[in-house]
């Protein structure tokens, strides 16, 4: 099938903009998420533009529904060259209301998810002595926000585990990098459009040599 690509955390906005700019670079798409029917509206949409895709459900807090998810990926369309991490949850909470509980949850799939997923795919790259793990950051991890204090907390761990991953896999050939964006993704802003932030994952993909953190 030729290059693959994975999203884990398909959506409408940032997801599907990457899913094209790598489509029309020859990549099959491989989506990630919760809901099956919304895999299958994206993968009509893809597949009307011409563009390969396949969905696979599974849930970003669940770790045994990435690794099999990312089995079956491998299974039916080969080694993923390309994984994006883009799962979120974006809790609009006080950081003096939220639960262990919550916090805890949400972790799960704000970072720990991403470990799994790197995990499950980690193998094929080896084998091919390359590969690009690429992860959705934010600005909550720079400049925190009490009424988001989930999300920054989980932002912020997800930029530490994007650097220890990168300096851990360097030797081997394979590129980590993530994309701090530190804006409101809105189809009308000049910036944070979902078209001009794809573009970044593109140019962190295809120019290895660039830095671990893209801060956009």
């Amino acid at each position: 099938m030729g290059q693959v690509l994975v999203i884990v955390g398909m959506g409408a906005g940032n997801a599907m903009a990457i899913a094209r700019r790598f489509g029309k670079e020859g990549f099959a798409i491989a989506m990630m998420a919760r809901s099956e029917a919304k895999l299958q509206e994206y993968q009509a949409t893809l597949q009307g533009e011409g563009l390969t895709a396949h969905g696979f459900v599974a849930d970003g807090g669940d770790p045994q529904g990435i690794r099999a998810a990312l089995a079956a990926i491998a299974e039916q369309m080969g080694s993923p060259q390309v994984l994006v991490y883009n799962v979120a949850i974006p809790r609009m909470e006080n950081v003096l209301e939220t639960s262990f509980e919550s916090l805890v949850s949400d972790f799960q799939a704000n970072v720990a998810g991403a470990l799994v997923a790197v995990q499950a795919v980690l193998p094929g790259m080896q084998t091919a002595a390359q590969g690009t793990i690429l992860l959705t950051g934010g600005g909550f991890a720079l400049q925190p926000h009490p009424d988001f204090a989930s999300l920054a907390i989980g932002k912020a761990g997800l930029r530490s585990l994007a650097y220890s991953l990168a300096t851990a896999l360097q030797p081997q050939g394979i590129k980590v990098g993530t994309i701090t964006i530190c804006g409101t993704v809105d189809e009308a802003d000049p910036k944070y459009n979902p078209t001009a932030i794809a573009e970044e994952y593109w140019k962190l993909f295809a120019h290895p040599q660039t830095d671990i953190e893209v801060v956009y």
